[in-house]
């Protein structure tokens, strides 16, 4: 179950569900021009091939992307915005998509946001804390009626004395709501079998660096991949890393 995620999805398919249970590679090289679409003022270099189970929060100096047929993931730091309406343009719409998802929160500080975009058009976009709501633009969406009933109030601790203004709802589960109800999965729901997880999803990571201070990508090659390079055919970019994966 994460406790902190901050990605970005870029959808045209009408049912992207069925697009991440059936296309289990991304297309590298599809990421790597994504990667550097988005950070032309970074050196970019591929590092690995992971899940969103395990880099869905990633740190300041790494993006992670898996693009599929119809919807492409974009986890970055860049999405951990307490205004979503902030948003870069450049991220809104990089590749003409039909609908945009920013989809981001953190358990520790009890913040979650969500915001949708469609064909570039800015349509509901939510921010909070447990207390604080710091961002509430757009028209609520039928789905999100329960959580400001109350019916999915925050769970506390033994002992805790929640403040009198708490929000009905967690913020994070409440973002974690709209990820469902946009892509078809959860990304805190416990597993079960036949569910699609965070973990079942592949993304590219690839580290930025400022302008020419990347290092020599031969020197990041694993020590123990050199036989998997002859071994068996490349599969892209990042045919030597399948043996590395950042799993949840």
């Amino acid at each position: 179950m994460l406790s902190k995620a901050s990605s970005l999805w870029y959808v045209d398919a009408p049912d992207p569900l069925a697009v991440l249970r059936a296309n289990h590679d991304p297309d590298p090289d599809a990421a790597l021009a994504l990667a550097k679409q988005l950070h032309a003022d970074h050196d970019v270099l591929p590092i690995m091939v992971g899940t969103l189970g395990g880099c869905g929060g990633p740190d300041l100096d790494e993006v992670y992307i898996g693009c599929y047929p119809g919807v492409t993931v974009v986890c970055s730091t860049q999405a951990a915005l307490v205004h979503p309406t902030a948003l870069p343009e450049l991220l809104v719409r990089p590749l003409a998509s039909e609908h945009t998802y920013l989809v981001a929160f953190d358990t520790a500080h009890g913040w979650g946001a969500f915001a949708h975009w469609e064909r570039g058009e800015f349509r509901r976009a939510f921010s909070s804390t447990r207390v604080n709501i710091l961002e509430d633009d757009g028209l609520p969406l039928v789905w999100e009626r329960p959580y400001w009933a109350g019916e999915h109030p925050v769970l506390w601790c033994p002992g805790d004395l929640p403040n009198p203004q708490t929000l009905p709802f967690d913020p994070p589960e409440f973002a974690d709501a709209a990820n469902h109800q946009w892509l078809g999965f959860h990304y805190r729901a416990p597993a079960t079998e036949g569910v699609l997880v965070p973990g079942d999803i592949s993304v590219c990571g690839f580290t930025l660096y400022p302008k020419g201070q990347a290092p020599d990508p031969a020197t990041l090659v694993p020590e123990d991949s050199e036989s998997d390079l002859e071994a068996r055919p490349r599969r892209g970019l990042f045919g030597w890393l399948r043996g590395h994966d950042r799993v949840s």
